[in-house]
């Protein structure tokens, strides 16, 4: 990829940007430092290294489900500040 002024002025209107010369010439060198970098990652001989989505094993570390008993529904409702049976009462939100 060519990283000329047109790039540049293209990435500053991207960037709702106003650059200084100096500023357009400093980020013309870093990224073709950065294209270059990743080019040469390009180079590297990866035949043999296994395709991974995830660097660790996969290992399920969930634990195991626990059945609990249900929380006390009157204790619960005690504090609510309008009920109707074994139910919260809210404010109408929707019309």
């Amino acid at each position: 990829m060519q990283i000329d002024g047109s790039l540049i002025a293209y990435l500053e209107d991207l960037s709702c940007l106003t650059l200084s010369e100096d500023e357009k010439n400093r980020l013309t060198g870093d990224l073709e430092e950065i294209l270059g970098g990743m080019a040469r990652l390009g180079e590297l001989d990866t035949g043999n290294v296994p395709e991974r989505s995830h660097p660790f094993d996969d290992v399920n570390a969930f634990r195991e489900d626990e059945t609990l008993p249900p929380f006390d529904r009157e204790l619960i409702l005690k504090n609510a500040p309008n009920r109707r049976g074994d139910v919260f009462v809210a404010p109408k939100t929707v019309e």
